[in-house]
């Protein structure tokens, strides 16, 4: 990607860090960095909006749900600090997206190729529940994303709201029309117009995995499928 755009990528993650549009969730985010919980009682939370991260020459996207309450909301990074992001990152490590499997701290060396992690929503939200209105108003976050990270040829969504955000982010950034496409599962694969596949895979939530719903075993087959994809693109992995 150009120098312009990488430094436009800077600037979109430097203002969705200073976003305010969504009173409850400022509220909520300032709250739970004040009461925080035992485990966490000594730690400074980050208690603001998280941008996306990864590689700006990213041709895998992933797009998830919203920061969680003590993990990304606590250390400034998506996926980062809670169950979902260990099982997500070992994930991307044994696929060779990502330098290491751990992933405590926005400062803990993790460094994604070719892979770009993102979400509907940039605030943590009470109950992990976004309002409709607040993933209207977080959505153009996303449209700008989509259109500055001009290499990606596979999504990954993770959830059905992290589906439906993207597939509405799409349209919003002026894309293609879509044709009829098939309801959320997990493995359903839709070819989108310019070259673009969209993966859907079950959120790895602590629930969804502990119950088994989702395993390491199904989740790993995702990102296979992604790399695999990636190849027949045309378009080389960069390190």
């Amino acid at each position: 990607m150009p120098e312009p755009c990488a430094e436009a990528l800077q600037r979109l993650q430097s203002a969705v860090v200073g976003c305010r549009r969504c009173p409850r969730l400022v509220a909520y985010r300032q709250q739970v960095a004040r009461e925080k919980v035992r485990r966490f009682r000594d730690e400074m939370y980050w208690a603001k909006p998280l941008p996306g991260f990864g590689d700006p020459t990213a041709t895998l996207l992933i797009v998830g749900l919203a920061p969680a309450a003590h993990g990304g909301n606590r250390t400034g990074r998506m996926f980062t600090g809670d169950r979902s992001g260990e099982f997500l990152f070992r994930a991307l490590y044994a696929a060779g997206f990502a330098s290491q499997p751990e992933c405590s701290h926005r400062d803990d060396g993790l460094r994604l190729w070719n892979c770009y992690v993102t979400a509907a929503a940039r605030c943590a939200p009470p109950a992990n529940k976004p309002t409709v209105e607040e993933l209207t108003a977080c959505r153009p976050y996303l449209v700008r994303e989509l259109l500055l990270l001009e290499r990606v040829r596979v999504v990954v969504t993770l959830g059905r709201i992290g589906f439906d955000a993207f597939l509405k982010a799409w349209v919003d950034a002026g894309r293609q029309p879509l044709g009829t496409l098939p309801p959320f599962s997990h493995t359903a694969e839709v070819e989108l117009p310019g070259g673009v596949t969209l993966l859907a895979s079950y959120h790895p939530s602590q629930r969804n995995t502990q119950t088994g719903l989702l395993t390491s075993a199904m989740f790993s087959r995702i990102f296979r499928r992604a790399d695999r994809l990636i190849i027949i693109s045309g378009l080389e992995r960069q390190r």
